[in-house]
């Protein structure tokens, strides 16, 4: 069996001032074999859509007549031609989307899903968390009845970012009206949903610090990127000075990157990316080394419904998975069309698909409805990594 034919989509929607770019668009990329088979796998869209395009274009020099089923002969032959892999992103992400679609292929070779490949089924649910619930909230009020409404959907744990439009620091109002956001959150859940107070890795140390100490009484599940996820030296000096539970990690690019972390124990969580580290065939040597450290797993999951299968998947066979991120609910209507079979959540759970390879089948209609082309809209005003409407104060 080899790859014959590489088809790469650019798919979105019309963008206008206030959208969010990460969630309108998607890229997807198709493989098909000598036999017939057809895996996907998904790429990185955020702010890069024409040069991870371009580099999925020169990975599939590499793979195209490769036998899909080669995964680790796969990663190897491109590492060895790609003299700046472990320090581009561009060249990870199109690297994941192809060893995930040569993954989806796997499975169908053999008749099986993904889990039961990589160790069998652990657990036939995976506990999720909301995230994106929260676009154009900026009130306290706004944040406490959407909250409400989440809740009432069954979901047990809720991810957001309070801060505005901060940015290296923040101020006292700003501290104030961050601490106002999480307690409306807490107060119109009961405190019976558990929160994740999202950084985005925009803080310098001391400013990080700071909030840890102001918002430790809400006693979150966990803070996601403290500070600049380059500043490793500060990321040290939060974890001395907090007793806060840090995750992180949708940012790293190679094994290697996770290997310091680790023997570092600069995170409690880890939130590697399976798009974005090297797809199936990396994500579960990076699962085991955190296994070996007591350090659980919460992949990193915002981008589109190949990615949310595939993290499925992996979530169902390891045994320190500890809760999945999820935009279900949040991602546009055609997002959700693009896939069939695709896990509802329900009571704070999704069911793990048991189709062969990543579990769902693509509407190759959607998928034709929905393709676009050129650069996704840049909004001057909003960065490309916030929730819609919210970087006000």
């Amino acid at each position: 069996m080899k790859i014959t034919n590489v088809d790469v989509y650019q798919l979105g929607q019309p963008s206008s001032q206030g959208s969010a770019t990460w969630a309108g668009n998607s890229i997807l990329l198709k493989l098909t074999t000598s036999d017939g088979t057809i895996g996907y796998g998904e790429a990185v869209p955020t702010l890069r859509v024409q040069p991870v395009i371009q580099s999925l274009h020169e990975v599939a020099r590499v793979f195209k007549g490769k036998d899909p089923l080669d995964m680790e002969l796969n990663i190897h032959e491109w590492h060895k031609h790609d003299f700046y892999l472990p320090v581009s992103f561009e060249s990870t992400t199109a690297l994941s989307a192809f060893d995930i679609a040569c993954w989806d292929i796997a499975g169908k070779h053999f008749g099986a899903p993904i889990h039961q490949l990589i160790g069998g089924s652990f657990r036939s649910s995976v506990r999720v968390y909301a995230n994106g619930w929260y676009d154009k909230c900026v009130t306290p009020e706004q944040f406490g009845e959407r909250a409400k409404k989440f809740a009432a959907m069954g979901y047990t744990a809720l991810k957001f970012d309070p801060f505005g439009a901060h940015y290296d620091s923040i101020d006292a109002k700003g501290l104030e009206t961050a601490y106002a956001r999480v307690k409306a959150v807490k107060d119109a859940t009961a405190s019976k949903v558990q929160l994740l107070i999202e950084h985005h890795g925009r803080f310098d140390p001391n400013a990080a610090i700071t909030i840890a100490k102001k918002l430790g009484e809400f006693d979150p599940l966990f803070i996601e990127e403290p500070v600049h996820p380059d500043n490793l030296e500060g990321l040290r000096k939060y974890r001395d000075a907090t007793d806060a539970r840090v995750a992180l990690g949708e940012r790293i690019l190679t094994k290697e990157q996770a290997a310091f972390l680790l023997a570092n124990n600069l995170t409690d969580y880890l939130q590697i990316d399976i798009t974005n580290i090297g797809g199936v065939t990396v994500a579960r040597k990076v699962a085991a080394m955190a296994e070996a450290y007591g350090v659980e797993m919460a992949f990193h999951n915002a981008f589109g419904p190949i990615q949310n299968a595939v993290t499925i998947q992996l979530d169902a066979a390891l045994p320190n998975f500890l809760i999945q991120e999820s935009f279900y609910d949040c991602f546009p209507a055609w997002k959700r069309q693009l896939v069939r079979d695709q896990s509802k959540v329900e009571n704070g759970q999704t069911k793990v698909p048991t189709r062969p390879g990543i579990g769902v089948e693509v509407d190759e209609k959607v998928l034709e409805e929905h393709r676009a082309k050129g650069q996704e809209y840049f909004n001057p005003d909003e960065p490309v990594w916030v929730v819609k409407d919210t970087w006000k104060d």
